[in-house]
């Protein structure tokens, strides 16, 4: 093992709620099965984190004929008192600003 890569667990700074978040945020349109090999989820997992962040009001998820299309309430507060008072809108603003190339594509991406 290289000295880097040393005492490097398989963990990632954001939670699998956290980067799902991300994506439907860059790309509200999205489905399940696109955001999944995004995020490194299978589509149940994925299912059952937007379900959470439904429950917890952090997304609406609106039907458009056989689409659904997510809105983010970014108005939303984080839910760890670490973070108490701050609003998810910024954390989004920073994340969805760079990358977004390398995700799904662009927002009017037919898929």
């Amino acid at each position: 093992m290289s000295e880097p890569d040393r005492g490097r667990g398989n963990w990632t700074l954001l939670t699998g709620h956290g980067h799902v978040l991300v994506e439907i945020a860059r790309h509200p349109g999205a489905r399940i099965r696109d955001i999944s090999p995004v995020v490194g989820l299978t589509e149940r997992s994925v299912q059952a984190i937007v379900a959470d962040l439904e429950a917890e009001g952090y997304l609406t998820r609106t039907r458009t004929g056989r689409r659904v299309v997510y809105t983010v309430n970014r108005d939303s507060e984080f839910r760890h008192t670490a973070q108490a008072g701050h609003r998810i809108g910024p954390f989004l603003d920073l994340l969805t600003a760079a990358g977004t190339d390398e995700a799904l594509g662009s927002d009017d991406d037919p898929r």
